[in-house]
């Protein structure tokens, strides 16, 4: 191995270790396999019911990174995130965001919460949404098998 394949080498592992040791902090333990069983259960099957108090958690972790104050699971926005979620599954379009809400983040694929969060908080225009100013989240995943993605989730924050 040559110096400068040495060095890439080392700065891969680093970059890796990092991206595991952030994961682990969201989730709070010190080892990715220290997030909790919620956040990393498969909702790609017929039945399976999110945790919307972990997921919602994880937002707050990633919040309080940024300043910002943690949001309150609210039972209103997990209804209209969840109409949202079946519309986005049944129809394989995006739904627009209601006038009402502060924030509307939606992903389609990722089995996992985890998966999704992650997909959220790596990219900027996501992250920042995670960060936007409210008080309320609702949060919601809609299985559709039959649909491209299989898996949709949407995020609603509010005041």
């Amino acid at each position: 191995m040559t110096k400068s394949s040495s060095l890439m080498f080392a700065g891969l592992m680093l970059g890796a270790a990092l991206t595991m040791a952030g994961c682990a902090s969201f989730g709070g333990g010190s080892s990715p396999e220290a997030l909790a069983p919620a956040l990393s259960a498969r909702m790609d099957q017929p039945n399976a019911t999110l945790d919307t108090q972990q997921a919602i958690g994880l937002v707050n972790a990633y919040r309080a990174t940024r300043n910002m104050p943690p949001l309150v699971a609210d039972a209103g926005l997990n209804g209209t995130a969840q109409a949202l979620a079946n519309q986005y599954a049944q129809t394989n379009n995006a739904p627009g965001k209601p006038q009402a809400l502060a924030q509307m983040k939606l992903s389609a694929g990722y089995a996992t919460f985890a998966e999704t969060f992650s997909g959220w908080r790596n990219n900027a225009t996501d992250a920042a949404g995670l960060a936007a100013p409210a008080g309320k989240a609702g949060l919601a995943v809609a299985y559709n098998p039959a649909s491209s993605y299989g898996t949709y989730w949407v995020l609603v924050l509010g005041n």
